[in-house]
């Protein structure tokens, strides 16, 4: 026995439609759309069963993860409801079928042609489809209405389901705008929120800086280049997080290029960079940045890059829940005492890695350059 029976659609009698009835439910799917969105999916799978006389109804929409997916089945009402929520093989059923010819499918006992029907104990003597689109091509799935008895369905059911099914296309579309938008207000307003705090701390921080570092510099020039070189590492950290209009982490390595490149020659070999790759969550880049930019600068003041053969290795790799940071200086004036003044910086490098991240510092001064190495807490660094 032929099991897809659709060509007989239009040879089979159409008795004489309601017209009043069908623009009476299509109001009241327009008002629950306005009134309480949530009812009118299920309100629509109750009235194609009404009008068509069957037995059972229901959704099945596609969910396309993972490749090929699947049909779930939504609101089920009538003698199959308690199939609510099962799923389906999108390219091995009647839906399958459906939404690939784009149009109404009619069906007699599909549990003798698909095995999980039968092995699920149902049985359809006649099934109508329909494909539900949202806009004029994006398929979602379909309508499907079961009769009890063979030769039920004809023309003027597949009519009056696919203008039921084109109505909710759009109220599908309209409920899936209002959720992107919904999508949308929300992360701008958690933006919102991530810059007033990111804000609010970076004026503290730069009242800090002009405070202490205008008692600790030499003169004012002194003063206006270290702060200038603070302030840029800062727009350059804040410029690293937002991107497109939301908060995003930044690979490591990247967040030290950006500091380091300033003071890279043409040849680019002032910095010879090294380390695993991660990603640093937004929270951590101002303080990352601060600290790698007081090391380029004490370097470039004091240390190997205050000579142009002078040299900096940056290396970095994680143990123990840690990151391990290592800055080793090489290849400018040799270093005979430990130096005694500590100044703004270091107490910048101390409070920012101490206070802020929890983590440790060390400094190893020796003859050929100083190493420096930082220990973090991997849970306040990563993203």
């Amino acid at each position: 026995m032929e099991f897809d029976i659709t060509d007989e659609l239009t040879s089979r009698p159409v008795g004489s439609a309601d017209h009043l009835k069908e623009k009476q439910y299509i109001q009241d799917l327009a008002l629950r759309l306005g009134e309480a969105p949530e009812e009118v999916l299920p309100r629509f799978v109750e009235i194609a069963m009404r009008m068509s006389g069957a037995n059972s109804a229901g959704l099945s929409l596609y969910e396309p993860e993972p490749a090929p997916g699947v049909f779930r089945w939504h609101h089920l009402i009538g003698e199959l409801a308690r199939f609510n929520n099962a799923t389906t093989p999108r390219n091995n059923s009647p839906c399958g079928v459906t939404l690939d010819r784009t149009g109404p499918v009619l069906m007699q006992h599909v549990e003798r042609v698909y095995d999980w029907v039968a092995e699920a104990g149902i049985v359809v003597p006649e099934v109508l489809l329909v494909p539900l689109f949202v806009g004029r091509t994006e398929p979602v799935g379909t309508l499907w209405i079961v009769s009890n008895s063979i030769g039920h369905f004809h023309s003027g059911h597949a009519r009056v389901a696919g203008d039921l099914a084109s109505f909710v296309g759009t109220v599908l579309r309209v409920q899936r705008t209002e959720e992107e938008l919904k999508r949308a207000l929300e992360a701008q307003e958690t933006v919102s929120r991530e810059m007033s705090h990111r804000v609010k701390n970076l004026f503290a921080l730069v009242n800090t800086m002009i405070r202490f570092g205008a008692k600790s510099a030499r003169d004012k020039d002194d003063f206006s280049q270290t702060l200038t070189g603070r302030m840029l590492a800062l727009a350059s950290a804040h410029e690293m997080v937002m991107t497109k209009d939301k908060v995003d982490a930044a690979d490591l390595d990247h967040v030290i290029r950006s500091i380091v490149e300033p003071h890279e020659h043409d040849a680019g070999t002032r910095f010879l960079l090294n380390g695993t790759t991660m990603a640093v969550r937004p929270q951590s880049i101002s303080g990352l940045a601060l600290v790698i930019n007081e090391l380029a600068t004490n370097a470039i003041k004091y240390g190997a890059l205050a000579s142009d053969e002078g040299q900096v290795s940056i290396s970095w790799d994680t143990e123990d829940d840690a990151l391990n940071v290592r800055w080793e200086e090489r290849g400018g004036a040799a270093i005979e005492a430990v130096p005694e003044r500590i100044g703004f910086g270091s107490r910048l490098l101390d409070t920012t890695i101490v206070r802020q991240f929890g983590g440790t510092l060390s400094h190893d001064w020796r003859r050929e350059g100083v190493v420096v190495s930082i220990k973090l807490p991997l849970t306040a660094i990563l993203g």
